[in-house]
């Protein structure tokens, strides 16, 4: 039996109820992978994750490379046994985060040189450095390093980009293959507080063999259909993969051109592979990518949004700071079986925003968290019941419904 599979049975159109099977357990899709940028989901612990609903997080590679260093974490056991997270986990490469260093880096063949936001040191991020921090990391699914622009970027400037990325996943697929054979190279020494448990890497017979994780490709090429499709073209050419990512969207680029996108993507991506979405993580954009054939989805607007006191509803989102709650016992959403829902009540919510109480934050991100993870899984049961493109009419149809009344209004 191999590492990573796939297999799916109901579907709706290109929406599909799947199963991705990994080292650490097996992810049901469509599903919504909370972003625990350096290696934590903001606020919340890895057990409030998994109680509302989490089935697979992710970090970021590029954050844990400059702290505490990829070396450090593989020391104390690797990303998994250092954040207690025991489920299913992907790294990021940290391509959208150089890309958004614009001041900072400049981009060659080579790699991306930069210079680091928390020290000022420069470094040389490279396809190779990137394998060997992803496997020093040891989450289950590692990401290529690829070229991310803006949204709106010219055919001719996504072109080439996309034929970077290309090269560039060429060259992470040696170095991946390299050190399956191999081995990871022997880690620098650390100190040790006596008393304290061994580190890993001072076991070098089972530290050297890196754990079994799947290289996943990045469709790129903007909104430009030819580049989509000679991105996806060049990947399935290069070789089988466990699962396939589709990046550079939800930056810039209108959100009719976004769909058309992925309706683009589904048609050249195999049926047999997960599709994940980078990047995004709004109610209304997982269900329209969901029925475009996405499996997978991340975002760290949940968190983000939480903790600015903006919560996701069936009615779109809400403003817990807003003076019309200062009265209100109603939960966010009535008959949410989120912890913050169950218990507490927005006047109080809003309270703890207005006196700057740390638990608001921690409240309103946990029920964002637990509003997607549990829309994918009313998703999944309407593809499961037979009922997913009613289903999901009706409900982008309420959750917009707000936001037109308002565009009316304001006309």
């Amino acid at each position: 039996m191999t590492d990573f599979s796939f297999r799916s049975s109901h579907s709706s159109g290109s929406a599909r109820l799947g199963w991705f099977c990994t080292p650490h357990g097996v992810v049901e899709t469509p599903a919504f992978m909370p972003v625990g940028t350096h290696g934590t989901i903001k606020g919340l612990s890895v057990d409030e994750v998994a109680a509302v609903g989490g089935q697979m997080i992710l970090s970021n590679a590029f954050h844990l490379y400059l702290r505490p260093g990829d070396q450090m974490v593989r020391a104390l056991g690797g990303l998994h046994a250092f954040t207690r997270w025991d489920g299913p986990m992907l790294t990021d490469s940290g391509g959208f985060q150089v890309f958004s260093l614009a001041k900072l880096r400049t981009v060659s063949e080579q790699g991306i040189r930069f210079r680091s936001h928390i020290d000022g040191s420069l470094h040389e991020y490279t396809p190779e450095l990137v394998m060997r921090i992803e496997r020093n990391l040891g989450a289950d699914c590692i990401m290529q390093l690829d070229e991310l622009i803006e949204g709106r970027s010219d055919p001719d400037a996504s072109r080439a980009a996309m034929e970077r990325s290309l090269r560039w996943l060429d060259r992470c697929r040696v170095e991946f293959d390299r050190i399956s054979r191999d081995g990871r190279d022997v880690p620098p020494e650390f100190a040790v507080a006596p008393g304290a448990p061994a580190l890993a890497t001072q076991d070098p017979v089972r530290d050297l063999v890196a754990p079994p994780q799947a290289l996943l490709p990045i469709v790129q090429g903007g909104v430009h259909a030819e580049l989509r499709r000679d991105s996806a073209r060049g990947i399935l050419g290069a070789g089988d993969w466990d699962a396939i990512a589709i990046g550079g969207l939800s930056v810039g680029e209108p959100k009719p051109q976004m769909l058309a996108t992925l309706e683009l993507c589904a048609s050249e991506l195999p049926l047999d592979k997960p599709r994940y979405l980078m990047g995004v993580g709004h109610p209304d954009d997982l269900l329209e990518a969901v029925s475009r054939g996405v499996d997978l989805f991340d975002c760290v607007a949940p968190t983000r949004m939480g903790r600015h006191g903006t919560a996701f509803t069936p009615d779109g989102t809400l403003q817990v700071r807003k003076a019309t709650n200062r009265t209100d016992r109603r939960p966010l959403v009535d008959g949410c079986p989120c912890p913050t829902c169950m218990r507490y009540d927005r006047a109080y919510l809003r309270h703890l925003f207005m006196a700057e109480e740390m638990l608001g934050l921690r409240l309103v991100s946990l029920h964002n968290v637990a509003f997607l993870t549990g829309l994918m899984a009313d998703a999944r049961t309407a593809l499961r019941d037979g009922t997913f493109a009613s289903w999901s009419a009706a409900w982008l149809a309420r959750y917009r419904a707000r936001r037109a009344a308002s565009s009316a209004s304001s006309t």
